[in-house]
Parts: structure tokens; sequence; C-alpha cells
């Protein structure tokens, strides 16, 4: 083989092996991503949620230990203790951050740099993360859990399953921009069937306890919870303190009927967290945040506890139980 061959040849391998190490370079280099929530890890992994965005990633391509890190960070339900877990996240200089909780958001409003996903809302622009729910806008995006327009809805199916109910409480979170005008689509569909609204609030564990003793002590004969990212992690102590004071109640969270309470019509929040995956693959291979839309739910699933129904002495109409896409015996 003569020289000139030879460095033909030479040139030739150079050529190809400069793209492929480069290439090698980018592939081993690992997402990394944040996971803030507002309740512990145990919760994440009870529900199923962080597995679920687990599984969504995996379905990406993207495989904890070999391309993707992720960072976990909990609040244990301590708002106190977000602004220091999200100035974790920006010293490490994460790609995205998938985030839950009123709260949370809250906390992170002020990292304009990192591209947000949030999992859990019911209405992103009132709160302030998003412009619009098409075009967001700065660094938030991600996924709902329900329309605007549910509150009539749940006042349908209480109704239904409580005879003669003439006073119902609305119960919401004083924090969340969202809640009055929700409030207000109740009340008018409350006055139109001749049903008294009876105003709660609550933003802690023990607003909620407070509330419910108040209900019961009035005489209201059922409650409708507005959905929130703080009730979200509440769901439990709720129905509880609901069958504590023998009020029936509902609520937009798919899982409330599944934590003990009467009724619940609402999303798959187990899918929000894998299609908050879909989120953070985009981001990673080029898409801003603010230019991906919001993503509403496309289904709701009603799930009535019979168990908690007989505890309150109730007879779920048949009608309603057959629509039903679950029922707890």
């Amino acid at each position: 083989m003569n020289n000139r061959r030879k460095l033909v040849i030479a040139l030739g391998a150079g050529a190809l092996t400069a793209p492929l190490a480069a290439f090698a370079q980018q592939q081993s280099k690992a997402a990394r991503i944040g996971f803030l929530y507002y309740a512990s890890r145990q919760s994440a992994l009870d529900t199923g949620r962080y597995d679920a965005f687990v599984q969504g990633m995996r379905e990406r391509g993207y495989v904890s230990g070999t391309n993707l890190v992720i960072e976990e960070r909990y609040a244990d339900g301590k708002a106190d203790r977000l602004p220091g877990l999200v100035a974790e996240l920006v010293r490490l200089k994460v790609d995205a951050i998938v985030a839950t909780g009123s709260q949370t958001y809250r906390a992170l409003q002020n990292t304009t740099t990192i591209p947000i996903v949030i999992t859990v809302s019911s209405d992103p622009v009132l709160d302030g993360w998003a412009a619009s729910m098409a075009r967001p806008g700065g660094n938030f995006t991600g996924l709902t859990i329900t329309a605007a327009d549910l509150g009539p809805k749940l006042l349908e199916l209480v109704i239904a399953a409580v005879p003669k109910l003439s006073r119902v409480a609305v119960l919401l979170n004083p924090d969340n921009a969202a809640h009055p005008q929700q409030l207000i689509t109740v009340m008018a569909a409350a006055q139109r069937v001749g049903v008294q609204v009876v105003l709660s609030q609550a933003r802690s564990a023990q607003d909620i306890e407070r509330e419910f003793a108040t209900m019961a002590r009035n005489r209201v004969g059922a409650a409708i919870i507005i959905p929130d990212g703080f009730f979200l992690e509440q769901l439990r102590y709720i129905a509880a303190q609901a069958l504590k004071n023998r009020m029936p109640s509902i609520i937009a969270i798919r899982e409330y009927a599944e934590a003990g309470g009467l009724m619940s019509y609402g999303a798959d929040l187990v899918d929000n967290f894998r299609r908050a995956a879909t989120y953070v693959d985009k981001i990673l291979k080029g898409a801003k945040a603010g230019d991906l839309p919001f993503e509403q739910p496309t289904r709701y699933y009603l799930v009535i506890n019979r168990k908690i129904a007989k505890a309150f002495g109730l007879t779920i109409p048949q009608s309603l139980l057959i629509s039903a896409d679950k029922v707890i015996d």
C-alpha cells in the first residue's frame, strides 16, 4: 500500500471517529431531573405516582443509573422546607423539575432558568403559573386535574347520592387563586336547584378538622371539596374527618373514594405523573416549557365507596352505581 493511500485511509478513519466520539460523549451525559414533591416519599410511593413517572421516562428511553439521574426531594408536608429544597435543585443544575403541590409551585416561582413540569393544577392560568393554557410562556408547563366548570357535576352527583339535600358545604383553599371562580359555578348551579351553599375554607390539617366539625354542627347535608394540591396530599385525613362527622363528601380527585371518601369524580392522577415524562422528554430534546400547552384531562372516573355509604346510612341509587367506573364494597 503506497503512502498516499495510507494517508487517505487514515484521514477517512479520523473523519468517522470524530463524530462517533462526539456522539458517544453526548450519549454518556445523563439527564438530571428534579422530582420535587410536597408530601412524603412514602406517599409518592404508596400512591404509585413516583413509579408512574419513572415508568414514563423508561418508556421514552431514559433509565435510572444509565442515562437518567432523578434528584428526589420531599417536603413532608412542610412548606418552610421548600425554599431549601428548591435551592438544592438549582445548585445541582437539573435539566428540569417535575413538581407537585400548589405551595411547591409557589416556591419555584422565582426559579426562572429551569423548566418546571407541573403534575397537578386546577387552573394554572388563574394560579399565575401560565399566561394561557395553549401557550404558557415563562418556564412552567404540565398537566391539570380538572376543568373549571366541573363543580356543577360534583353537585349533581352528591344530590343524587344524598336524598333531600338542602345545604351543601363547599370546602376550598383560600390560598388557591382558582377556587373563588369554581365556588361561583357551584353556587350558580346550587341556586338553580334550590340548594343552599355554605362556604368552608382550609389551608392546614387543623383547619380541615375544624371545618368538618362545623359542617356537622350546622347540619350541613354534604360537602363538595374543590380539588387542590394541598387537599390532594390530605385525602386520607379529609376522608377520616368526613367519616368522623358523618359527612357525605365528593372531590374531583379519583383517589378520594379509595382513600375512604364517599365519592370521587376525577382524572387519573397516577397517569398525570406518567404523562409528565412526555413533557420532560420534549424539554430534554430542546423544547421550551413555555411553548408546551398545558394538558387537561380527557376522561373523568366516577368511584363510589358503598362501604362508606352504608356507614352514613345512605342507599346509593342503582342508576348511579351502574354509571360508576368502580364501586368499593
